[in-house]
């Protein structure tokens, strides 16, 4: 099983609410010969943890890459990307013209294949389907 990442701020923030948290605690609830473990918690958190999660960064096992988030963003939108790509100069405004058109066919071709599985259809048929249309263009 994976550890779960974080971004770096929230990351920072989990950190701080739960040494302060914990510390708190400790001064309350624990016996007094325990009561020193209240500081070591404090000092843990705020001065070993949140600097090494400063100091690492993305090399620091819980927090998430940029690159991840990026790349993921990206994935989710297409037709941003594809309008940021044309603002650059990368595609000129036919190749522009023609990827919008086939990514957008290509979402009608998704929602119309989710909406049929959803159905409960057959989804061999539905997949069948979505070939030929896939072929057809």
């Amino acid at each position: 099983m994976a550890l779960p990442t974080f971004e770096k701020k929230r990351l920072i923030g989990l950190i701080a609410i739960l040494s302060f948290g914990l510390t708190s605690l400790s001064a309350v609830l624990l016996p007094a010969p325990l009561v020193t473990l209240g500081p070591a918690l404090f000092i843990t958190g705020f001065f070993i943890l949140i600097p090494l999660v400063l100091v690492l960064g993305e090399q620091f096992p819980l927090v998430a890459s940029d690159e991840d988030d990026a790349a993921s963003a990206t994935a989710e939108r297409p037709v941003a990307a594809l309008r940021d790509r044309y603002a650059s100069g990368e595609i000129d405004e036919a190749e522009f013209e023609r990827r919008l058109d086939r990514l957008l066919a290509t979402e009608d071709l998704d929602e119309r294949f989710d909406q049929v599985e959803s159905d409960g259809t057959g989804s061999v048929e539905a997949g069948d389907h979505r070939e030929r249309d896939l072929e057809l263009e």
